[in-house]
């Protein structure tokens, strides 16, 4: 996988050092959190995006390397970088996370789950899920 500095904005010089154990510790909350966040793709119930801007932010304080990489990422990166730098996604991001969680609420519901609580309950949090998604501001594709 190349990686390029195209996307990355400039790093701002007069972050505070950080001890090895704090950039440490941020740089296995990033890591982490990446790997959340990537559960959250196919998991509806998880989100995908605030786990990714925090693994951002992780990695902007304490490893350049991690941070340029998750910037620069084929599926990660536009994302976060259209969420942290024009305050929005774009209607294909909108569309098709609220495809992916539709189904998947579909096909646990009703082929996982035996009871009305469980169903209600993943009705309840993808109503919140896709009217959250909505309210976020759609910005054009790059």
């Amino acid at each position: 996988m190349r990686h390029t500095d195209d996307h990355v904005a400039a790093r701002p010089p007069d972050r505070p050092p950080l001890s090895l154990t704090a950039r440490r510790a941020l740089t296995a909350a990033g890591i982490l959190c990446v790997a959340i966040g990537a559960v959250g793709v196919v998991v509806p119930v998880l989100p995908t995006t605030p786990f990714l801007l925090l693994a951002a932010a992780c990695f902007a304080r304490s490893s350049d390397r991690f941070y340029i990489w998750l910037m620069n990422h084929r599926w990660f990166g536009p994302t976060i970088r259209d969420y942290r730098e024009r305050r929005g996604i774009t209607r294909t991001t909108k569309v098709v996370a609220i495809v992916i969680l539709w189904g998947s609420i579909a096909i646990s519901s009703f082929l996982a789950l035996d009871s009305w609580l469980p169903r209600l309950v993943l009705t309840v949090v993808a109503v919140a899920v896709t009217v959250h998604l909505l309210t976020l501001k759609t910005v054009a594709s790059r």
